[in-house]
């Protein structure tokens, strides 16, 4: 999957259509969770808001994820 972020200048922003696509990538990972019956961690989530609002790229957000939970 490609991560727009890494090529993004440090400071500029999303465009409207790639902060809707994290935001479907999310929302589909969430739901994917669900039918497993779990919920996402306040933890994740955070990183998901972070995400979405461009703070973090992909890459950041799931080499946090494995870092928090040893993996």
């Amino acid at each position: 999957m490609d991560d727009i972020a890494t090529t993004l200048p440090p400071g500029a922003r999303l465009t409207a259509e790639e902060r809707a696509r994290r935001q479907a990538a999310v929302d589909y990972g969430r739901a994917s969770v669900r039918l497993e019956g779990l919920v996402m961690s306040e933890y994740a989530e955070d990183l998901n808001r972070r995400y979405v609002a461009g703070e973090i790229t992909s890459a950041e957000r799931s080499a946090a994820i494995r870092a928090h939970y040893g993996l």
